[in-house]
């Protein structure tokens, strides 16, 4: 299944400059995935189709990839923000790329895997889902919540 990015915060894209990417990580002192890198100057702000993936014994969605630019009007939305919000709750080592329709976040976790973070699910109730080996398996496995890939 092809893979469409929709308009979730505005109506069209708010391309960000690669050199954001390169603070974030300077500032969070990790190396993004690749493909996170590809998609963000794009598609920050916007939500994949399909968008629904596997945790646990069911499915979630992702609504929408966090803003790594700044935006006053939009700033519940940003990665800085989610991660402020995350810190106190959660182990070092893991950091917010999008949310889902539940106020959920989904992260890329570097605890165990520094050059390659697997992607997990953090609940309201701050508890920790593993999702996917890597973001590139992540995205690869976005399904319509009725044909989940095999």
């Amino acid at each position: 299944m092809k893979l469409q990015w929709e308009p979730y915060l505005w109506a069209e894209p708010h391309p960000v400059d690669s050199q954001v990417l390169d603070q974030l990580e300077h500032q969070w002192k990790v190396k993004l995935p690749e493909l996170y890198r590809e998609f963000v100057p794009r598609y920050q702000g916007m939500g994949p189709e399909p968008c629904a993936f596997d945790v646990g014994t069911g499915n979630d969605a992702f609504s929408v990839l966090l803003l790594v630019s700044a935006d006053r009007e939009k700033e519940a939305y940003s990665v800085n923000k989610a991660r402020r919000v995350l810190e106190p709750h959660v182990p070092a080592g893991i950091f917010p790329f999008a949310l889902t329709p539940g106020g959920e976040y989904l992260c890329f976790d570097y605890r165990d895997a520094p050059e390659q973070p697997r992607v997990v699910l953090v609940t309201a109730e701050m508890s920790i889902h593993p999702v996917a080996d890597s973001f590139t398996d992540f995205m690869a496995r976005l399904h319509d919540g009725e044909n989940p890939p095999a």
